[in-house]
C-alpha cells in the first residue's frame, strides 16, 4: 500500500507547478523536496500513519486541481489594494527591476505604507 501512496505522490509532484520567478519560495519546489524526505526509501518506505498521509494527499490534490477556486469563485481577480494578479505575481517575484516606471510608484508608495516601523512614524505635537 505504501508503493501505491508513493506513485501518487509522484504524480501529483509531476503535475504541480514550478514557479521558477519564486526561487527558494516556490510551493511546488517545497512539495517536492518534503515528498522525497517522507519517502527516502521510496516504494519500501513504511508509513506511520497512512490515514494523516491519505488526507494530507487529498488536500493537496484539490489544491492542484483548483476545486476551492472553482467553488468560491472570485467577483474581481484584485486585493484589498487594487493590485491586479500580474502585477501581485511581480512584486512578490523578486524581480523588481523589470517594473516599468508607473508600477515602480505603485511599488513605491506600497512599500512605503507598510514598511514603516512605529519609530519612524512621526509623532504629533501634544495638544494644549
Amino acid at each position: 500500500m505504501a508503493a501505491t501512496r508513493y506513485r501518487r505522490f509522484l504524480k501529483l509532484c509531476e503535475e504541480w507547478p514550478r514557479d521558477e520567478g519564486k526561487k527558494a519560495r516556490d510551493l511546488g519546489t517545497f512539495l517536492r523536496q518534503r515528498v522525497a524526505s517522507a519517502f527516502r526509501e521510496g516504494e519500501n518506505t513504511q508509513i506511520s500513519d497512512p490515514e494523516k498521509c491519505d488526507q494530507m494527499y487529498e488536500s493537496l490534490a484539490r489544491i492542484n486541481s483548483n476545486y476551492y477556486r472553482q467553488r468560491f469563485p472570485r467577483v474581481r481577480d484584485t486585493s484589498f489594494t487594487g493590485v491586479t494578479v500580474e502585477e501581485c505575481k511581480l512584486l512578490l517575484s523578486g524581480n523588481l527591476h523589470q517594473m516599468d516606471e508607473e508600477k515602480k510608484g505603485l511599488w513605491k508608495k506600497l512599500s512605503e505604507r507598510f514598511s514603516k516601523s512605529p519609530e519612524e512614524v512621526p509623532e504629533k505635537a501634544p495638544e494644549k
